[in-house]
């Protein structure tokens, strides 16, 4: 039987497609044609109202494109939220499948069909099908939360955090590191707290102690951290150890004690700013990602005013914002809710058109330059260049991109030397260093 999948949302949510996918792995074969496919499976992410909307709006076209007698199955967070709602919403899917039903989703696919799928496989992550190139892997650490920030669902939809054993993840690196993989990306929902829940402490740089003995030639990237858990213990074993990106995702939300206490952060402005400051301090080639909030309930213009003189004077490598999406059953729906959709985008545009300026002229660092370890990842036929990324640049779409250009043919993975000849606020041009 043939199957036929999308992953909405997050990594993370790849992660568990992936591992839906191993589950099924006997018994379908994945095909990236929806009208050939005897089963298609929506994996959807319910973070904020726009994913939501995506999600369903996924649901209802495939729905209207797939065959008669095609069973089409909507899993992810838009179901464990919903599934009450949208099984009356939404007659076209035939069957919602929670997140706190996968252990069982060989069984529930097995009993749609009425066959001999083998529903015994485990929904692990050491039984995957994976979906990125060989040359990255994202390994999920943790699920769930511990944090309660006033304007996120996650903990309601992925409960507590639950770690791995550090075992269990060791022996999911050595794989894939003897696959071939070169970049290990490190996420959870809240990747510093990686442990707390086995053993009452952080235990994130036990874990990477652990991983970077592994044989092989390989880095690992951390996604996901907390900035109030960003200790001197990991940043010093980050400076200190070759395997580890100089890359640290640490989401903020905001600059202002105001905002922060009312969205529930534990973090403060000076907290921020002197951690921003001893990254840059103690690794000067560091890259910082942080992604902010604009519109939140409480928030006046003078807020995003000192954010903005906050963005041009910490000149943060790579900065994304979003508008205050609200969602039910959060502390935010407590609040006065007043500000106009209009006015939160005016705010938007305010912080990334600032953002913009700062990121152009921090690439222009990197004119003339030559940067080692840039793996290809793509090649755009209009251009006629190759597309890389190297350590500064995630593999998420978000930070941007390296664009190439070479005389000779570039294979996927193929890691080469760039000469920098030209940028713009959010890409890097050069030629390849033979």
């Amino acid at each position: 039987m043939n199957l036929y999948m999308v992953s909405l949302g997050c990594s993370k949510n790849r992660v568990d497609s992936e591992m839906i996918l191993g589950v099924l792995k006997n018994d379908f074969e994945l095909v990236d044609d929806i009208k050939a496919s005897d089963l298609i499976i929506v994996n959807t992410c319910a973070f904020i109202e726009s994913a939501k909307k995506e999600a369903i709006d996924t649901i209802l076209d495939i729905s209207e494109e797939k065959n008669k007698d095609t069973k089409l199955v909507v899993c992810g967070c838009l179901s464990q939220r919903y599934k009450d709602d949208l099984v009356k919403l939404l007659p076209e899917v035939d069957r919602f499948i929670t997140i706190d039903e996968y252990g069982n989703i060989g069984k529930i696919i097995s009993s749609m069909f009425k066959s001999d799928i083998n529903h015994y496989s485990e929904f692990s992550p050491l039984n995957k099908i994976y979906t990125t190139p060989d040359y990255y892997r994202y390994i999920k650490i943790s699920e769930g939360c511990l944090n309660r920030c006033a304007f996120c669902a996650i903990p309601l939809i992925r409960g507590k955090l639950k770690s791995r054993t550090i075992d269990d993840i060791v022996a999911e690196v050595k794989k894939v590191i003897s696959d071939g993989t070169y970049e290990i990306n490190l996420i959870s929902q809240d990747t510093t707290k990686y442990g707390y829940d086995l053993e009452k402490r952080l235990m994130l740089v036990d874990l990477l102690k652990e991983l970077v003995k592994i044989e092989g030639d390989f880095k690992i990237r951390l996604l996901y951290l907390y900035p109030e858990v960003v200790t001197d213990e990991l940043i010093d074993f980050i400076k200190n150890n070759d395997k580890m990106m100089h890359y640290f995702d640490i989401p903020i939300q905001h600059s202002e004690d105001k905002i922060l206490k009312y969205m529930f952060r534990r973090s403060n402005k000076e907290l921020i700013t002197n951690l921003f400051k001893k990254i840059k301090s103690e690794i000067p080639d560091s890259i910082i990602r942080t992604t902010l909030i604009v519109g939140f309930p409480y928030e006046e213009e003078s807020d995003v005013t000192n954010l903005v003189d906050f963005i041009n004077e910490m000149k943060i490598d790579r900065l994304g914002a979003f508008t205050f999406s609200l969602e039910e059953g959060t502390k935010a729906c407590e609040y006065p809710n007043i500000i106009s959709e209009d006015e939160k985008n005016k705010r938007y545009e305010m912080v990334m058109e600032s953002q913009s300026k700062i990121a152009y002229e921090l690439n222009k660092r990197y004119l003339n330059r030559v940067l080692d370890d840039c793996f290809i990842t793509g090649y755009d036929p209009e251009s006629y260049l190759y597309i890389a990324r190297n350590y500064m640049y995630a593999p998420d779409d978000i930070d941007g991109a390296i664009f190439v250009a070479s005389t000779r043919e570039l294979n996927l993975g193929e890691r080469v030397k760039v000469k920098i000849v030209d940028c713009d606020s959010y890409s890097l041009t050069g030629e390849i260093v033979e």
